[in-house]
């Protein structure tokens, strides 16, 4: 399993406790698949941009994806760019994949309109690799964790130059989205006084 996998079932698992923002979640995809692709020897980062190497299949469809999306020519993409551009949409990709590859379920029942059913972790190998990835506090993981809003600040622990950098960098995006959050809700309220008072 990959970390970006396991990342997305812990945030599914949490789901079921409490709203996980998806915009977060998906930068931290994002991150992770960096961190699984530098792993796999496919990409090196330079600074923080991303140098590819020959492309090789992982055995993840959907690190064998972002690897194909990744930019081959000079200047390669910076990190952040990486995650606003692969970011987009990757957390439902990723609960469209694992319900694809049967880890997850869909309540059934006469009363539930068929959108409306939550996704289901079912009891699988892979989500108790991951629980035990998490139960054990592997660093990497439990920053992109944290940062995704779903666990906590994990201690301070070395995690190597690359993830070093790859987890500032979407550190700094996540807070980038909430800022971006609350002025859009601070400017919706001013719009909405406005037309209040005419």
């Amino acid at each position: 399993m990959t970390t970006a996998r396991d990342l997305a079932i812990l945030a599914l698992d949490t789901a079921g406790d409490r709203p996980v923002d998806q915009g977060e979640v998906s930068l931290a995809l994002a991150a992770a698949e960096i961190l699984d692709l530098v792993g796999a020897g496919a990409v090196v980062l330079d600074g923080d941009h991303i140098v590819p190497n020959a492309q090789a299949p992982t055995g993840d469809r959907l690190l064998d994806e972002a690897a194909a999306a990744l930019v081959r020519q000079q200047p390669y993409e910076s990190v952040e760019d990486w995650l606003w551009r692969r970011g987009r949409g990757l957390s439902s990709a990723y609960v469209d994949d694992l319900e694809r590859i049967g880890l997850t379920t869909r309540p059934r029942g006469r009363m539930l309109p068929l959108r409306s059913a939550r996704t289901v972790l079912v009891d699988s190998p892979a989500r108790r690799a991951a629980e035990e990835r998490r139960a054990a506090g592997e660093p990497v993981l439990a920053a992109l964790a944290a940062t995704a809003g779903i666990g906590d600040e994990p201690a301070t622990e070395a995690v190597g130059d690359t993830a070093t950098t790859v987890l500032a960098v979407v550190g700094d995006a996540v807070m980038e989205l909430e800022a971006v959050r609350q002025r859009k809700a601070i400017e919706n309220a001013a719009f909405d006084n406005l037309w209040r008072g005419v």
